[in-house]
């Protein structure tokens, strides 16, 4: 489970490239880096509240980018920073369904050094592809 920051691709937000050797993987880096682009020490979060997620799409990309916006929308809606513990895929009727188990606990200034504010996840230049070792996909953040 990796994942860089990408320098120069976009002006005003924050860029990542995550690998996973599986969908989970890829996922769960994916989640580690957007959390990360706005608290610079992700073994500061302790697992005291969790939350369980469902979602389905019918193009695996947009299931990224759902993920993403969940774990976004947490942080906004209840100063929530949040890590995927488990998560589970079944495709089904060409349909992609994911569930997982977020862990985390409010933001706290005292222990969470914040870097930036993520707002959202944009569509430009969002792509998941198949790669030889695995799973890469490109994301960028408005900040």
């Amino acid at each position: 489970m990796r994942y860089e920051f990408l320098e120069d691709v976009a002006t005003a937000d924050t860029a990542f490239c995550a690998w996973g050797e599986d969908l989970q993987k890829l996922f769960k880096a994916a989640g580690n880096a957007t959390i990360n682009t706005m608290i610079d020490n992700l073994d500061s979060i302790e697992p005291k509240e969790t939350r369980n997620i469902s979602l389905d799409n019918d193009e695996l990309d947009l299931l990224l980018f759902n993920f993403l916006q969940e774990l976004i929308y947490y942080k906004d809606s209840e100063q929530l920073l949040l890590r995927t513990q488990q998560i589970n895929f079944e495709e089904k009727d060409g349909k992609y369904h994911l569930t997982a188990v977020l862990q985390g606990e409010k933001l706290d200034p005292q222990r969470h050094q914040q870097l930036v504010d993520v707002k959202a996840v944009t569509l430009h230049q969002f792509q998941v592809e198949k790669i030889n070792d695995g799973w890469k996909a490109t994301v960028i953040l408005d900040i």
